[in-house]
């Protein structure tokens, strides 16, 4: 499928503009859409894949980058060095203004002219998969698949911020949680937190453990990818998108 692709300015509702990696199907025929939340490296070479794999799948990609406050356009390797810089970059999120950044993105998605369908998606990886479960309570996007979304059950959310967890009642679509078994930085009870919160909500939902999987599972450029687990979780995230969003 052959794809368009630029690099694009979110407006945002204070005035400013937040930078985008937008992917799309180059025929005429209308889509839905999905947003793409990237780790800690920015919308690195990797997230620009995953977009455009996406796009390949038949609807309109957007990448934001919600680190537009503090490193606007950064994009890191997946060495030690770019691990420590990402991570003092999620040190400074707050949820409140990535909550308003998901909502400028999906304005901006959603006024594209061949966007359409039943609704919105969202995916991301890492604190992408934290942003994705955070965008899911407060926004009304119908899917949403969380890759190894660090922090949803700790004690206070980003900035210290009520935790997400807590807000899942919030949820008014279908969400897909997929963890790794051997992810030292999301124990196994963080996972379980937020499976019986899920449950207890009654949100239409998956939480898909890989035992054999580490964290960054889904990257084909970390030593810790785990092609049989990044399948499995993108055959179930397209089947969810599909079903969802078409």
């Amino acid at each position: 499928m052959n794809l368009e692709t630029e690099h694009v300015q979110i407006p945002l509702s204070h005035g400013g503009k937040m930078g985008g990696y937008l992917a799309r199907p180059t025929d005429s025929e209308t889509r839905p859409g999905v947003l793409v939340f990237m780790e800690i490296f920015g919308i690195n070479a990797h997230i620009r894949d995953v977009t455009e794999r996406i796009a390949r799948e038949g609807f309109v990609a957007l990448a934001p980058d919600y680190f537009h406050r503090t490193a606007p356009g950064v994009e890191l390797e997946y060495t030690d060095e770019g691990m420590q810089e990402g991570m003092g970059y999620l040190g400074q999120l707050v949820a409140d203004e990535m909550t308003s950044d998901a909502q400028a993105a999906l304005d901006f998605l959603q006024s594209q002219p061949n966007v359409g369908g039943q609704g919105v998606g969202a995916i991301g990886f890492c604190i992408g998969g934290h942003m994705t479960y955070l965008t899911a309570c407060a926004t009304g996007i119908r899917a949403a698949a969380a890759y190894y979304g660090g922090g949803i059950a700790a004690p206070q959310g980003p900035g210290g911020a009520p935790s997400t967890v807590s807000r899942t009642s919030k949820i008014e679509g279908k969400i897909h949680c997929y963890f790794g078994g051997q992810d030292s930085m999301i124990p196994a009870d963080q996972v379980e937190t937020i499976r019986q919160a899920l449950r207890g909500a009654g949100t239409r939902h998956e939480v898909v453990v890989y035992d054999d999987a580490d964290h960054g599972f889904n990257c084909d450029q970390r030593a810790s990818f785990d092609g049989p687990s990044a399948e499995d979780a993108w055959r179930r995230s397209m089947d969810l998108f599909n079903a969802e969003l078409r």
